[in-house]
Parts: structure tokens; C-alpha cells; sequence
């Protein structure tokens, strides 16, 4: 079967890869220069990788610009490119369905998403949201995050309120390898002109790793420039990044700084030292020079 796939995000990649894997014939055709846009550069090469390697066929920087028939038409500097396929997917995005549903005819106020404030109510206290209808993520965690704070606001929001908290929210593509991440990645940190510092351990040095075969990707922290261990940003590429990242998003939520990861003790042999391994890779960047030149001429006074 020749399916063509629209779109070039997390969705439009989980499908091209799974479906190619499963025999079919998979070309991918995305607009902007790379796959997953929104993440880094590195990131994006990788998951390109993987999905060619799984057979898919990647066409970034190509514009979608008509069907005919059972071909896709797209466009590249200047040059067309036909796509002939069986199926069709069109995976570039979504958006909330708002009628149907009476919310006009009692007057809920609509935009992109059904119109609620930090609590989740709409201009009817009595009338909560969450969700991808509530936006602005579309995430199933999300929408449980969102749905504590509906629940509870509308059962005892006389009492007390809670604001949604959406500080910390992870996101997973569930490529193989996964890519996962967490508050800041490098193309953010440039675009709102904050200074970082990047900090990597890649996989293929991880026993784990290397025992089951599973040695693509990296782990990338983002730090302040100038020395503090506050994590601003994670991003995981690899087997099980999903879960990696859980320890990102506590230490994020919470203000536990690479220092303490560090100093945590991890099981041996886990994918999961990766992180440790990580905060040790910042720590050896920011070890005291000068301290430890003391440190040397006091053992040498030791030994005599």
C-alpha cells in the first residue's frame, strides 16, 4: 500500500514510521526544512534518521500544492514532485470542535477553544472545560492535569480555587528512538534571547545501553549561563526517553538543580544513569581548578 503522509510533526512522523514498518509504501511530505520543527537541529537529524531507516521516504522543504487523482503534488524550488498513493493521511494539526454541542445557543464563549479563565471556568461559574477543548495543549496528561483543576474547582470552588499550573509540561514523540522534552530546548533559549548552557551525555556510553542495542541519542540539559545547576530545559533522545524525562519534569517543577541528581543514587545498570551521568558531565565542566590544584600540593605534602 503507497500512503502518503502531510505533515511533518510528532504526529505525521509516529504514523509514517509505525505504517512503514508494517509494509507499506511511505513517503512523508513536509513544508519547512525539517522534520519536527520545533525542536533542535540535532534532534531533528536523528529522528530523520530513524525514520529513513525504517523506510520512509522524507521530503522536507516541500510544499503541498494540489491532488490529482491519486497523486500529491509538491513543490520544491520550483520543481514539482507527484506522490502517487492509496491513502492519504493529512497530519497537520488539529483543532477543537465547537458546535453541535449547544454552547452558542446558551452563550459559552468560543475561539480557537472554548474561552475559560486560570481556573478553567467559563463566563458561567457553574460551566468548566478541559482538554484539548479547552487547549492550549493537546496532550492526554494535559487534559488529566486539567481535569483535577476542573473537577475540584467546580465541587468546592465556593470554598477555595486552584489556577491551572502549567509551568512544567512534558511532551513525548513516540518515534523509535523517542524524543522527549521538557521546558527549554536551544532553538527557544536563541529566540527569547536567553543565555544557556548546554550540557550532553550521549547513550552509547551507557552499560544499559549498550547491553540491549539501544545506543542512539543523547540526553541535552539546559542550564544558566554562568554556573548555576537550575535545569531550564531537557530534551532525551532515545529508548524509553519517555520515562528518562520524568526526572526532568520533578526536578523542574520542584527546583532540584543537577547538583542533587548528581548526588542521587541510581540503579545500576538502568537507562535511567544516563541522567546522573549527564549532571556529572555539567559538574566536570564547573569542577573548582583552584581548589583542587590545593588539594594536589596538600597529598603531595603527604606523601613527603
Amino acid at each position: 500500500v503507497r500512503i502518503a503522509v502531510l505533515g511533518g510533526g510528532p504526529i505525521g512522523c509516529e504514523l509514517s514510521q509505525a505504517l512503514s514498518r508494517l509494509g507499506s509504501q511511505v513517503t512523508q511530505v513536509e513544508r519547512s526544512r525539517q522534520v519536527l520543527g520545533r525542536e533542535d537541529e540535532d534532534v531533528s537529524a536523528l529522528a530523520r534518521a530513524s525514520l529513513e531507516e525504517s523506510g520512509v521516504r522524507v521530503l522536507t522543504g516541500h510544499a503541498a500544492v494540489r491532488i490529482e487523482g491519486r497523486t500529491l503534488i509538491a513543490e520544491a524550488g520550483g520543481k514539482e514532485v507527484a506522490v502517487p498513493f492509496d491513502a492519504l493521511i493529512v497530519a497537520i494539526g488539529r483543532k477543537a470542535r465547537l458546535t453541535g454541542f449547544g454552547l452558542e445557543t446558551i452563550g459559552v464563549d468560543t475561539a480557537k477553544t472554548v474561552t475559560t479563565d486560570e481556573f478553567l471556568a467559563t463566563k458561567f461559574p457553574n460551566i468548566f472545560a478541559a482538554g484539548d477543548v479547552a487547549g492550549p495543549y493537546q496532550f492526554t496528561h494535559t487534559a488529566s492535569h486539567q481535569a483535577w483543576y476542573a473537577s475540584v474547582n467546580a465541587l468546592f470552588g465556593n470554598l477555595r480555587k486552584f489556577k491551572a499550573d502549567y509551568r512544567v509540561i512534558p511532551a513525548v514523540t513516540f518515534l523509535d528512538p523517542e524524543v522527549a522534552r521538557v521546558g527549554l530546548n536551544e532553538r527557544e533559549a536563541a529566540e527569547q534571547g536567553i543565555a544557556v548552557e548546554v550540557t550532553r551525555y550521549e547513550l552509547d556510553d551507557l552499560d544499559r545501553a549498550i547491553a540491549e542495542s539501544e545506543t542512539a541519542g543523547f540526553v541535552k540539559v539546559l542550564t544558566p549561563a554562568g554556573g548555576k545547576d537550575k535545569v531550564l530545559g531537557a530534551t532525551i533522545v532515545g529508548a524509553h526517553a519517555g520515562e528518562l524525562l520524568a526526572e526532568y519534569v520533578l526536578a523542574m517543577k520542584y527546583g532540584i538543580g543537577l547538583n542533587k541528581i548528581l548526588g542521587t543514587i541510581h540503579s545500576y545498570p538502568t537507562m535511567a544513569e544516563a541522567n546522573k551521568f549527564a549532571a556529572g558531565n555539567w559538574k566536570k565542566a564547573h569542577k573548582p581548578e583552584s581548589l583542587l590544584k590545593w588539594v594536589e600540593r596538600y597529598h603531595a605534602w603527604r606523601r613527603g
